[in-house]
Formats: C-alpha cells, structure tokens, sequence
C-alpha cells in the first residue's frame, strides 16, 4: 500500500500523511464473524476510570480472527483483504474446500486468489501456517502462540514479525523485534510471512478531530496542572517541574523496569536491547 499526501488547501491537510486503501474490499464485512463491540471509555468493570483520556470514538463491529488456525489439511483461498478498524494490519477472509469462512490475520505479498492451507509438514509459503519444528531457521514469521494450542500472541500488529533463530530440544529460539531471544515450545503454531501495512507507522493524522474519531481524547500535560493534580504540577510561572520526570501516581516514566514474572525468566535467553540516550 502507498501512501497518501495531500495539499495544503487547509491547515490539518498540511503535513497530513495517510495510507491509501484503495485496494482493499469496499463493502460491508462477513455478517456471521463480527459481532457487536461496547466501547469501554477506558472503564473497568467497575465503572472506574482505569485509563485517562478515552472516551468517544467511532462506532465499531469486532471481526472474529481466528488467531488459532485450527483447521488443518484442509486448503482455503483468499476471498478478500478487509481494513479492520480493531488492529493495525489487514486481515484476510478465507474459504475453505468444505465452504467453511474464517477471518486471519493478512500477511504482505498475499493477494486474493491465493491458496493457503494449516497443518504440520505443509509448503514453506506466505499464509501457511504450522508448528514451529516445521519451520527452517531464519524465516519471518507471525501470530505465534506461547503455548501449543494458545493461540497467537507474539507479532500480531502492522508490519511485525519474529524469526527462529535456533533449536534448543523441545523448544525454538524466537528473536523478537526488540532484541529479545525467547524459548518457546516447538509445538506452537506460527504462521509464515512479516504482517501487512507495514506503511502503518508512517501516519500522521494531522488534526484533532481524527484522533477523537479514534476514541482519543484531549492530554493535558503534568506540568500545566496543580500540586495536587500532578507530581509536576505548580511553580511560578511556566515551571519544568524541577524533578525527575514521573506518572500521575509518581512512577518514574523515563527507563524504569516494570517487569516483574520469575515464572517465565527461564524461557528468556537474552533481554531485550537497551535504547541509547
């Protein structure tokens, strides 16, 4: 997908950069895998505000993704690309030979009229997908599942993928986008190619209206506020705060680990790469 520019007739097109969809299915998704989607207004089930500055939004049907892959031996063809306003990437609507439809995640380079198929020992090709011992070293994959059966967790968002980078017995080498060497069990599934709409991370929205179409509402920064509103808050006039940067709560908000689960310290085999100053 390319992307999009516009002219400055107006002051939010200016600098405006969007991704250009035009190749992407134009009508209404599968009516049996979407299903009706609450919008939260960053509330927990308590009615409590557990994340600041959601609210609005524009109205969305969840698409049902299969993220398990489950149906296997079985080949399916792409019937179309959809946009999916609940993730990053694209997904994909597929039809299998026995006339069942699922909704997957959509990797680059697919195109409609591709055959794709799930199971163990299948072809090495973008939108198989299968167990990791089937999987040669060095080649990009996505929607891999931590536990066999679990369903994809790890590379599932534009753009994103992960490569086996060794064996170590009943486990694969799994080196993440941030550095990471991860063990995980060589039973998982995993699905072949890098994600689609990698042109993601290059938007700029350009005005605010289009991020309250995203159910984001207005920040206002720490240093504005009152002593007793924020850590940063207070001073004569316009005040850098004087400390260290923190949260609200006064969580140190520049590099502090937060990372805190000795039950999995054993399945990782190099830590992530340190962001330089």
């Amino acid at each position: 997908m390319a992307l999009k520019t516009f002219k400055p007739y107006t002051k939010s097109s200016r600098g405006t950069i969007l991704v250009d969809r035009n190749n992407l299915w134009k009508g209404k998704p599968f009516k049996t895998l979407v299903q009706p989607k609450n919008s939260m207004k960053g509330r927990n089930n308590n009615g409590h505000i557990t994340s600041r500055n959601r609210a609005g939004g524009h109205k969305k049907m969840y698409r049902q993704i299969d993220f398990h892959r489950k149906k296997a031996d079985v080949p399916a063809v792409v019937e179309r690309i959809e946009y999916d306003p609940n993730r990053s990437c694209y997904i994909m609507l597929v039809k299998f030979e026995d006339g069942q439809n699922f909704y997957y995640l959509a990797p680059q380079k697919i195109k409609v009229g591709d055959k794709i198929e799930n199971g163990t020992k299948k072809e090495i090709k973008i939108g198989n997908a299968m167990p990791l011992h089937d999987i040669p070293v060095g080649i990009d994959i996505h929607n891999v599942e931590i536990q066999p059966g679990g369903g994809g967790k790890i590379a599932r968002s534009a753009g994103t993928s992960v490569a086996i980078s060794g064996i170590d017995g009943n486990y694969s080498l799994i080196k993440m986008a941030s550095g990471e060497v991860r063990k995980i069990d060589s039973r998982s599934m995993a699905t072949i190619g890098v994600l689609s709409n990698p042109d993601q991370k290059n938007i700029k929205i350009g005005k605010a209206g289009r991020s309250r179409w995203l159910g984001r509402r207005p920040h206002t920064r720490g240093v504005v506020m009152n002593p007793v509103d924020h850590p940063h808050g207070g001073g004569e006039g316009k005040s850098a705060g004087g400390r260290h940067p923190v949260s609200r709560t006064g969580q140190s908000a520049k590099g502090l680990k937060t990372r805190d689960n000795k039950r999995t310290d054993k399945y990782i085999i190099r830590r992530r790469k340190r962001k330089k100053a």
